[in-house]
Protein backbone atom coordinates (compact mmCIF):
# COMPACT_ATOMS: atom_id res chain seq x y z
CA UNK A 1 0.00 0.00 0.00
CA UNK A 2 1.48 3.36 -0.74
CA UNK A 3 2.44 5.49 1.87
CA UNK A 4 -0.83 8.05 3.04
CA UNK A 5 -0.78 10.88 4.66
CA UNK A 6 -0.81 8.89 7.80
CA UNK A 7 2.61 7.97 7.27
CA UNK A 8 3.65 11.74 7.56
CA UNK A 9 4.61 13.24 10.85
CA UNK A 10 2.04 13.92 13.51
CA UNK A 11 1.15 17.82 12.87
CA UNK A 12 1.66 17.61 9.12
CA UNK A 13 -2.19 18.06 7.90
CA UNK A 14 -5.06 19.96 7.98
CA UNK A 15 -3.36 23.49 9.29
CA UNK A 16 -1.00 25.58 8.07
CA UNK A 17 1.81 25.09 9.81
CA UNK A 18 4.40 27.34 9.41
CA UNK A 19 6.61 26.40 12.60
CA UNK A 20 10.02 25.65 10.23
CA UNK A 21 9.98 21.99 10.77
CA UNK A 22 9.41 21.45 6.97
CA UNK A 23 6.02 20.22 7.89
CA UNK A 24 3.49 19.43 4.51
CA UNK A 25 0.41 21.80 5.20
CA UNK A 26 -2.85 22.54 3.19
CA UNK A 27 -0.61 24.88 0.74
CA UNK A 28 1.55 22.07 -0.17
CA UNK A 29 -1.32 19.93 -1.06
CA UNK A 30 -2.73 17.67 1.27
CA UNK A 31 -6.07 17.35 2.10
CA UNK A 32 -8.35 16.83 5.09
CA UNK A 33 -10.94 14.17 4.96
CA UNK A 34 -14.01 14.00 3.07
CA UNK A 35 -12.29 16.86 0.17
CA UNK A 36 -14.40 16.87 -2.79
CA UNK A 37 -13.50 17.96 -6.44
CA UNK A 38 -15.93 21.10 -5.52
CA UNK A 39 -13.56 22.64 -2.72
CA UNK A 40 -11.27 24.78 -4.41
CA UNK A 41 -10.10 26.44 -1.00
CA UNK A 42 -8.09 23.86 -1.21
CA UNK A 43 -4.81 24.05 -2.92
CA UNK A 44 -4.92 20.55 -3.63
CA UNK A 45 -8.02 20.82 -5.80
CA UNK A 46 -7.16 24.28 -6.82
CA UNK A 47 -4.09 23.41 -8.54
CA UNK A 48 -5.58 20.61 -10.51
CA UNK A 49 -4.75 20.92 -14.56
CA UNK A 50 -8.05 22.75 -15.41
CA UNK A 51 -9.14 19.70 -17.75
CA UNK A 52 -8.74 17.16 -15.55
CA UNK A 53 -10.73 19.47 -12.67
CA UNK A 54 -13.60 19.96 -15.46
CA UNK A 55 -13.36 15.86 -16.00
CA UNK A 56 -13.45 15.09 -12.35
CA UNK A 57 -16.50 17.78 -11.64
CA UNK A 58 -18.67 15.94 -14.41
CA UNK A 59 -17.66 12.31 -12.89
CA UNK A 60 -18.42 13.25 -9.47
CA UNK A 61 -22.03 14.59 -10.22
CA UNK A 62 -23.16 11.92 -12.10
CA UNK A 63 -22.05 9.65 -9.30
CA UNK A 64 -23.50 11.57 -6.47
CA UNK A 65 -26.89 10.41 -8.59
CA UNK A 66 -26.25 7.35 -7.81
CA UNK A 67 -25.59 7.63 -4.71
CA UNK A 68 -21.79 7.69 -4.60
CA UNK A 69 -19.37 10.61 -3.24
CA UNK A 70 -16.53 10.89 -4.68
CA UNK A 71 -13.56 12.37 -2.39
CA UNK A 72 -10.26 13.63 -3.71
CA UNK A 73 -7.67 12.00 -1.26
CA UNK A 74 -4.67 13.98 -2.63
CA UNK A 75 -4.59 15.79 -5.59
CA UNK A 76 -2.38 18.18 -6.68
CA UNK A 77 1.04 18.24 -4.33
CA UNK A 78 3.78 20.37 -3.51
CA UNK A 79 7.47 19.18 -4.60
CA UNK A 80 7.98 19.43 -0.99
CA UNK A 81 5.22 17.29 -0.08
CA UNK A 82 6.08 14.88 -3.10
CA UNK A 83 9.88 14.32 -1.54
CA UNK A 84 7.95 13.98 1.73
CA UNK A 85 6.23 11.00 0.10
CA UNK A 86 8.85 9.77 -1.68
CA UNK A 87 11.21 9.69 1.56
CA UNK A 88 8.32 7.78 3.75
CA UNK A 89 8.24 5.27 0.66
CA UNK A 90 11.60 4.54 0.51
CA UNK A 91 11.94 4.05 4.65
CA UNK A 92 8.94 2.02 4.61
CA UNK A 93 9.69 -0.49 1.96
CA UNK A 94 13.62 -0.15 2.13
CA UNK A 95 14.61 0.89 -1.13
CA UNK A 96 14.26 3.56 -3.67
CA UNK A 97 13.69 0.48 -6.47
CA UNK A 98 10.53 -0.49 -3.77
CA UNK A 99 9.21 2.57 -3.12
CA UNK A 100 9.11 3.77 -6.75
CA UNK A 101 6.40 1.47 -7.27
CA UNK A 102 4.07 3.68 -5.26
CA UNK A 103 5.72 6.95 -5.20
CA UNK A 104 7.22 8.94 -8.26
CA UNK A 105 10.17 11.15 -7.79
CA UNK A 106 9.10 15.10 -8.09
CA UNK A 107 10.81 14.99 -11.86
CA UNK A 108 8.29 12.80 -12.88
CA UNK A 109 5.08 12.81 -10.74
CA UNK A 110 1.89 13.44 -12.22
CA UNK A 111 0.28 14.39 -8.92
CA UNK A 112 3.04 17.50 -8.92
CA UNK A 113 1.89 18.55 -12.31
CA UNK A 114 -1.72 18.82 -11.15
CA UNK A 115 -2.48 15.61 -13.60
CA UNK A 116 -3.44 12.94 -11.49
CA UNK A 117 -5.47 12.64 -8.40
CA UNK A 118 -6.77 9.71 -5.95
CA UNK A 119 -9.91 9.05 -5.27
CA UNK A 120 -11.61 7.76 -2.43
CA UNK A 121 -13.58 5.78 -0.57
CA UNK A 122 -13.80 2.44 -1.89
CA UNK A 123 -17.36 2.25 -3.44
CA UNK A 124 -16.55 5.49 -5.16
CA UNK A 125 -13.46 3.75 -6.89
CA UNK A 126 -15.45 1.08 -8.16
CA UNK A 127 -17.77 3.74 -9.74
CA UNK A 128 -14.71 5.44 -10.89
CA UNK A 129 -13.30 2.18 -12.59
CA UNK A 130 -16.76 1.50 -14.12
CA UNK A 131 -17.77 4.55 -15.95
CA UNK A 132 -14.57 7.01 -16.15
CA UNK A 133 -13.85 6.39 -19.19
CA UNK A 134 -16.78 8.47 -20.24
CA UNK A 135 -15.10 11.04 -18.62
CA UNK A 136 -11.32 10.37 -19.80
CA UNK A 137 -10.75 9.40 -16.78
CA UNK A 138 -8.53 6.47 -16.28
CA UNK A 139 -6.80 4.47 -13.57
CA UNK A 140 -3.10 4.17 -14.45
CA UNK A 141 -2.12 1.47 -12.38
CA UNK A 142 -3.05 -2.02 -10.99
CA UNK A 143 -1.69 -1.24 -7.55
CA UNK A 144 -3.21 1.84 -7.19
CA UNK A 145 -7.11 1.78 -7.67
CA UNK A 146 -7.48 5.03 -6.20
CA UNK A 147 -5.33 6.84 -8.81
CA UNK A 148 -6.46 8.30 -11.52
CA UNK A 149 -5.13 10.50 -14.73
CA UNK A 150 -7.13 12.29 -17.64
CA UNK A 151 -6.70 9.87 -20.69
CA UNK A 152 -9.14 12.42 -23.21
CA UNK A 153 -8.86 9.35 -25.55
CA UNK A 154 -10.81 6.89 -23.39
CA UNK A 155 -13.81 8.96 -24.17
CA UNK A 156 -13.90 7.77 -27.63
CA UNK A 157 -11.70 4.39 -27.20
CA UNK A 158 -11.66 3.63 -23.76
CA UNK A 159 -8.68 3.58 -21.28
CA UNK A 160 -5.39 2.09 -21.92
CA UNK A 161 -3.94 -0.82 -20.30
CA UNK A 162 -2.61 0.33 -17.22
CA UNK A 163 0.40 -0.31 -15.79
CA UNK A 164 1.05 -2.69 -13.19
CA UNK A 165 2.80 -0.28 -11.01
CA UNK A 166 4.36 3.31 -11.24
CA UNK A 167 7.67 1.66 -11.66
CA UNK A 168 6.91 0.25 -15.33
CA UNK A 169 5.12 3.64 -16.08
CA UNK A 170 7.85 4.49 -19.17
CA UNK A 171 6.47 8.18 -18.88
CA UNK A 172 7.95 8.25 -15.16
CA UNK A 173 11.57 7.00 -16.52
CA UNK A 174 14.28 9.71 -16.49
Amino acid sequence: MAPAVSDLPRGAVGGRTTDGDGLVTEDDGALPDGVTVFDDEHSGVANLHPDLHRALREATKDAAGDGIDLHVNSGWRSPAYQERLLRAAVSRYGSEQEAARWVATVDTSAHVSGDAVDIGPLDATVWLSEHGARYGLCQTYRNESWHYELRPAAIDRGCPPMYADSAHDPNLQR
